[in-house]
């Protein structure tokens, strides 16, 4: 696969690259890991976060986050989301989503061995391509014995789907069965209220209580929880709404910023107070886990959202980072 650009930013590399269709986009991504960046208790990570700054990376090894694109552009319409802008939602093909993960491992050729997280997450909503499921597949086999192999399908829910229910069920048994509980899924959820739902996913999400009929009508997980994650920018957060849909045995709470996306910030959508502290989440965390739900807080870096390797972001919308970055001639 033809790497078109290479931008290197803070944290690691996006890549614009050569698809069958046209151009596509993918991240090769360092992690500070989980004592900078995350508090959990139900993990061990009681203590109260500090000021997330960028800091020293964890070797490849450790872990990998490759970040990748399962359309080219996204219909969503989402907004929070600059995807949309590169056009609409067209599937990738097995093999550019293979070729994506491949061709940002070819940027570290001495790493032999190690943890790869897989995020189906950089453009498009990946239950409308089916290619996810099989590409997974080979990708898990192509990798061997060598690599802890971990991939996250993340999905907005889109309720124009036919297929959402099939994809699902059949992620769920990928996840299960094949991958022995060591896979994620996340649903991007924002608010409990259906009304500020309708308006920030543009009426293409389903509303929680489709959502929760939905998921309980396909396997329950094994290993990891579910992912029930919601970007913190002022919108309804309440467990009791939460509750009656979403079991705490199966559901874990994340909490995030909301990235600050060209589009987020022009609709006035944006975590309030400083996004790189603890304080815009801790009252959100509380009451989540007096509810009986593990709550996992994560906080990206200045760094990260500003060197656009955050979700909701694409330089193919016409983005570049506003943090040092070096553009690698090709």
């Amino acid at each position: 696969m033809k790497i078109l650009r290479q931008v290197t930013v803070p944290t690691g590399d996006i890549l614009v690259v050569e698809g069958e269709k046209g151009s596509l986009e993918c991240l090769s991504l360092g992690d500070y890991g989980k004592g900078v960046n995350v508090k959990c208790d139900a993990l061990g990570l009681s203590r109260d976060l500090q000021k997330v700054e960028h800091t020293q990376l964890l070797p490849l090894e450790q872990k990998w986050v490759i970040t990748i694109s399962t359309q080219y552009g996204c219909s969503m319409g989402c907004k929070f989301c600059d995807v949309p802008k590169v056009g609409p939602g067209i599937n990738a093909s097995n093999d550019d989503l293979v070729n994506q993960v491949a061709t940002a491992m070819s940027l570290h050729p001495e790493v032999e061995k190690g943890r790869i997280n897989l995020h189906y997450a950089r453009m498009g909503e990946p239950t409308w391509n089916t290619a996810v499921l099989s590409a997974t597949r080979c990708l898990r086999n192509g990798l061997g014995d060598d690599f802890e192999f971990h991939p996250v399908v993340s999905t907005m829910m889109p309720k124009k789907n036919p297929m959402l229910k099939r994809f699902l069920n059949d992620w769920m048994v990928l996840k299960n069965e094949d991958l022995h509980g060591n896979a994620g899924l996340q649903i991007s959820m924002n608010s409990t209220s259906d009304a500020e739902r309708e308006e920030m996913f543009n009426g293409n999400s389903l509303d929680l209580i489709n959502i929760a009929i939905l998921m309980n009508s396909i396997p329950r997980p094994v290993g990891r929880k579910i992912t029930l994650n919601f970007a913190v920018a002022g919108f309804e957060i309440d467990p009791d709404r939460l509750l009656p849909l979403f079991n705490p045995d199966y559901y874990l709470i994340k909490l995030t910023p909301m990235h600050r996306t060209v589009e987020a910030l022009s609709n006035g959508i944006e975590t309030a107070g400083d996004y790189t502290e603890y304080h815009p989440y801790q009252v959100y965390e509380e009451n989540l886990k007096a509810a009986g739900y593990d709550a996992l807080v994560f906080i990206a870096s200045k760094e990260e959202d500003e060197g656009l390797i955050t979700c909701g972001n694409a330089i193919l919308s016409g983005s570049m980072p506003t943090v040092s970055y070096q553009e690698v001639s090709i």
